[in-house]
């Protein structure tokens, strides 16, 4: 496609071109993203390693499975209140009043983490599960609305887009581990008369004011952007009942995910592949265009979900791995565990321009976002595997960084396939005046992979390295079947969305 018929097909809105040749209102958007996810990520980077740290060295002292525990939830959590979040601003206020506010909520939160107390740590985290079900789902959703949804620039968008999420994400782990971590940083606070064992607040802190930075630029940038549908502007009778119910099921799935960490009620666990395919099922009975656009959705929600119960062991097995098992050293340099964070972003910085451009260079003969979101699991898949003999090793010694490195290349291929892709699909499958709630449904997938990871982490032990190296083993296998299911369900998944590609 020339550049000349990309440039004639834009909405009105987006006619400006900015960043790399797209609407001038990704910019804005973009930088405002970076340091949201600065925050998110550099506290991320902290948690688990905070919670199993011993109390006198500044931490909780949790066990490593409760620590998991409490990691899943809480990022289930983050994914999970966007349901209601992205319904707020469809109904409410709409989607830039609540990236601010919700902006707001999370800085607050963070600054919470920050005070060395821990009777406020889960006040902390329960303002920041608040914030960002107002923000995340609709800032994506303003980035969609900058596109008509035949674009053929709109997936090469959410690519940059994820690129500027993961240059925050790349530099908040070296910002907040270093502060958190560092025996230089230590010595400081020592020298300053300050308790270097509350060096983890720092971190915190540091997370707070990345955050503030954020709404900063978008309080600045954001009158001109167009909201994706217009709020009712009457709250009437029909409202309050979306409103009762909408809460009530978030309610009710975050009870349900919390309980199945109960003894008696760990077959909770199965309502996460249940709903979805009984969604699925619902959506394929009344027919219709809209009603096959929800059923591929729901498709794709399933193979995200199992994507992100790997992935997203990042923060917690991969993290304890990092922290206990690796030589964290280069040139006889010791170096925070939380740095091994930054890895993954440094990749899809490098590498998302490569994925932009190939889907823009293959525009109409790109796959289908089946296939595509297939290819995110077989590498999400191959990552596991890879690191089945790393742990072999752990049992004779610390190994060496280039294990996760690998890993973490492996996931960014992976990952790149499918999350912008996902953010993308999302946003053309929406009926227009649920954009939001559909994005919020998309990161219910997140929320049940990240509950997934939490459990699936807590099973790590770096004391039993032959099981660790089963426990990649097993996960790597389950993966990949279902990568090759949804390989040969991709046809049938593409005409039911309705989209070329």
């Amino acid at each position: 496609m020339t550049a000349e018929n990309i440039t004639s097909r834009v909405p009105s809105h987006g006619a400006h071109l900015g960043l790399a040749g797209h609407p001038q209102g990704l910019r804005m958007l973009y930088f405002s993203e970076l340091w949201e996810r600065f925050s998110y990520y550099g506290m991320r980077a902290l948690l688990t390693l905070f919670m199993v740290a011993p109390a006198a060295e500044g931490g909780l002292g949790f066990a490593n499975v409760n620590a998991a525990r409490i990691y899943g939830n809480y990022t289930m959590a983050v994914y999970m209140v966007a349901i209601l979040g992205g319904f707020i601003a469809d109904r409410v206020i709409g989607a830039k009043k609540a990236v601010l506010t919700g902006g707001w909520i999370i800085a607050l939160g963070h600054y919470v983490l920050a005070l060395p107390m821990h009777s406020t740590f889960y006040l902390g985290l329960i303002l920041i599960v608040l914030g960002t079900g107002l923000f995340k789902p609709n800032i994506s959703a303003l980035v969609g609305a900058l596109y008509a949804k035949d674009d053929g620039r709109r997936d090469a968008g959410f690519s940059l887009f994820y690129m500027g999420v993961n240059i925050g994400a790349f530099v908040s782990p070296l910002v907040t581990g270093f502060l958190a971590q560092s025996v230089t940083f230590k010595q400081w606070l020592a020298s300053a008369g300050f308790d270097p064992a509350k060096s983890w607040h720092w971190g915190f802190a540091a997370a707070g004011i990345g955050m503030t930075l954020a709404m900063i630029l978008f309080s600045r940038g954001s009158a001109d952007l167009k909201d994706p549908g217009e709020p009712d502007a009457a709250l009437d009778s029909k409202f309050w009942q979306s409103a009762v119910a909408v809460t009530l099921a978030t309610l009710a799935l975050l009870a349900i995910a919390s309980l199945s960490d109960s003894e008696g009620f760990l077959w909770l666990r199965w309502t996460f592949i249940i709903l979805p395919l009984a969604a699925i099922a619902y959506f394929l009975g009344r027919g219709g265009d809209d009603n096959n656009r929800l059923a591929a959705i729901g498709v794709l929600f399933i193979a995200a979900m199992i994507f992100f119960a790997v992935f997203e062991q990042m923060g917690s097995s991969m993290s304890l791995f990092a922290d206990q098992l690796s030589d964290n050293r280069v040139l006889g340099q010791a170096f925070p565990s939380s740095w091994y964070q930054s890895i993954n972003p440094i990749f899809v910085i490098f590498l998302a321009p490569v994925f932009a451009y190939a889907w823009m260079r293959l525009g109409s003969r790109q796959p289908s976002a089946a296939v595509k979101f297939a290819l995110g699991l077989g590498f999400v898949a191959a990552s596991f595997l890879f690191m089945a003999p790393a742990a072999t090793l752990a049992g004779a010694g610390k190994v060496s960084p280039l294990w996760l490195v690998g890993l973490f290349l492996l996931q960014t291929i992976g990952e790149l396939f499918l999350s912008p892709v996902g953010l993308s699909t999302m946003t053309k499958l929406a009926p227009p005046r649920l954009s939001g709630l559909v994005l919020g449904v998309w990161f219910l997938a997140a929320a049940f992979g990240n509950k997934l990871a939490g459990v699936l982490g807590g099973s790590f032990d770096s004391d039993n390295t032959a099981g660790l190296a089963q426990f990649y083993l097993t996960q790597a296998a389950y993966v990949g079947a279902a990568a090759l299911l949804l390989l040969v369900l991709s046809p049938w998944v593409k005409r039911l969305s309705g989209l070329n590609s």
